[in-house]
């Protein structure tokens, strides 16, 4: 239900459109850039690593890419799987979108898929009783991490 009842962003917010015009990847979390999409950390994950492949272009619905974008974005979303699984081997993940707001999508003016690495035995107690996640590294160290396994993980960082 806290999630459920949190404050929204405001209507006229568009950052799924604005990160990745930033230079500041790493503040961004921002791991790749590919033509029509890009690769992101999640700021508010599921598990540890948990990423988000997100067209350039602002969508609602997947119906809404044309060919070219729906190539990339799936593209994309392989990639992320392969960074994930080079980088923290995980056992398996869950892959998919959340289509509107009653799906539980956060910002559903701006079509994104969620990558998400999962282990054997990672639901336990923590969020199931004590309304809270427990993630082995911050944000950041995790960005590193997933960053040096990313096609152009060896260029200069900004």
């Amino acid at each position: 239900m806290e999630y459920v009842e949190a404050p929204r962003f405001p209507e006229d917010a568009h950052p799924f459109r604005d990160l990745p015009e930033s230079e500041n990847d790493e503040g961004n979390y921002l791991l790749h850039r590919g033509k029509r999409s890009y690769l992101i950390l999640n700021r508010y994950p599921y598990n540890a690593g948990h990423l988000l492949a997100i067209p350039f272009r602002e969508v609602s619905d997947l119906s809404e890419l044309d060919n070219g974008e729906r190539a990339d974005l799936m593209d994309m979303i392989v990639l992320g799987k392969e960074i994930l699984a080079r980088a923290i081997r995980p056992d398996g993940f869950n892959i998919g979108f959340n289509l509107g707001k009653a799906a539980g999508a956060g910002l559903p003016g701006h079509l994104h898929c969620h990558i998400v690495p999962r282990w054997e035995g990672d639901t336990n107690f923590m969020p199931v009783l004590g309304d809270t996640r427990v993630l082995p590294a911050s944000l950041h160290a995790m960005w590193k991490r997933l960053r040096a396994c990313c096609p152009d993980g060896a260029r200069e960082e900004n």
